[in-house]
């Protein structure tokens, strides 16, 4: 047994494997007379709930229903016999005969059928057949011979139908079910700069006029909020993005918060437990992990901020590193608002900087720096008059 979204799943093993029918033998337990059943196949992803909906609805509760679709090449495939237009039985590629192998309808596999009459086809099927397997393509044939009407339905498109038994066609269908889903958000009004070049691999979330470049890869629950944008080569992972944000080329986040009107990148990377708060600047080669940002900071350029906590209004200079691990634990720094942090600073955590403090360019904070002051620790600068670059000795 095992839960998904609420609902209880039952499972049974098909051991040793014999075909499509004795798999259906397998699940009969756990059948209700009540219900019709729906076959499905596991390697035949794509097939849309729209098109499982239109099968059960020409099913009804007293006839059988096939998902069938016509195919230019279907070698291989079972095909649909009719007479009159009806549907007769399905034959197997490997015991068709010429004629048969000359139809272009196929049987998907997918069915829709009455359970109590499942039931009585399955206990009556035969292994005697080319593959020595029981096909569960038989029942037709049963179906018609009860005086049960064989009706079909069709899915919007092929690839609605098409399984994977390659690293080819899983790549192929992977492409298509990425289209889908471009398709799906260009309909909801996203602006998709190449429809072929966006891989979404959960849920992504889009408000009024989002703009994505090519290239990008959504994962997990990804959220952006009205008029974000979102520049090419970027991997947005279980992150949230508030309205306006500009996430800027080859930025990397995940598991983050960004507020409104922000500005991330290009080369940004927001790793797990970082918020940030609105028109916050993270700019190229910076990198921001377990941390929290108020509003209107910037750190515009090759700096480490880890598990810090940054007021607003801070602005930290080029280089400037939180040094939040001594090997053994991590530290947190605490930033207060309208701080200015020069470049090539390194803060020893645990440390505290109070408000409005700066600390001068090339500082290392050892020590908690008070509000308001100048802080810096820096060797004395000396120019010595009699040194001389070294010359390379010719040899």
């Amino acid at each position: 047994m095992a839960e998904s979204t609420g609902s209880t799943i039952d499972t049974a093993l098909q051991e040793p494997q014999q075909g499509t029918g004795h798999a259906v033998m397998q699940a009969v337990p756990q059948l209700d007379d009540d219900q019709p059943t729906i076959v499905l196949y596991g390697d035949v992803p794509l097939t849309t709930v729209a098109t499982l909906r239109r099968l059960v609805e020409a099913a009804g509760s007293d006839k059988l229903g096939i998902l069938t679709v016509e195919q230019a090449n279907p070698f291989g495939l079972g095909r649909i016999v009719r007479e009159d237009g009806k549907i007769v039985r399905i034959v197997e590629e490997k015991d068709a005969t010429e004629a048969e192998r000359a139809i272009k309808e196929i049987n998907s596999g997918i069915m829709a059928i009455p359970t109590r009459h499942l039931k009585k086809w399955l206990a009556a099927l035969s292994n005697n057949n080319a593959q020595g397997e029981y096909y569960l393509t038989d029942i037709v044939a049963q179906a018609v011979a009860d005086g049960v009407p064989v009706v079909s339905s069709q899915p919007s498109g092929e690839w609605e139908v098409a399984g994977v038994n390659s690293k080819v066609q899983l790549a192929e269908l992977e492409r298509r079910h990425q289209l889908n889903i471009a398709h799906a958000l260009l309909e909801r009004g996203v602006t998709l700069m190449d429809p072929a070049r966006i891989d979404v691999r959960g849920e992504l979330i889009c408000g009024r006029d989002v703009t994505i470049d090519v290239g990008c890869v959504f994962e997990g629950r990804v959220e952006l909020a009205d008029g974000v944008r979102i520049g090419a080569h970027c991997v947005l992972v279980d992150a949230t993005v508030g309205a306006g944000a500009n996430i800027k080329p080859f930025s990397h986040i995940d598991d983050a918060t960004i507020g409104a009107a922000s500005q991330i990148g290009p080369y940004a990377r927001l790793r797990p437990g970082t918020t940030l708060g609105e028109d916050v600047h993270i700019g190229n080669f910076v990198e921001v992990k377990n941390s929290t940002v108020a509003a209107h900071s910037k750190a515009n350029h090759l700096a480490y901020v880890g598990d810090a906590t940054i007021g607003s209004r801070v602005n930290i200079g080029a280089g400037v590193i939180t040094c939040n691990y001594d090997g053994a634990n991590k530290f947190r720094t605490v930033i207060e608002d309208d701080v200015f942090v020069g470049s090539d600073t390194q803060l020893i955590a645990p440390v505290t900087v109070g408000k409005g403090a700066t600390l001068a360019a090339g500082t290392t904070l050892t020590k908690d720096a008070p509000a308001g002051k100048l802080t810096i620790s820096r060797s004395k600068q000396i120019t010595i008059d009699s040194w001389k670059r070294p010359v390379k000795i010719k040899k």
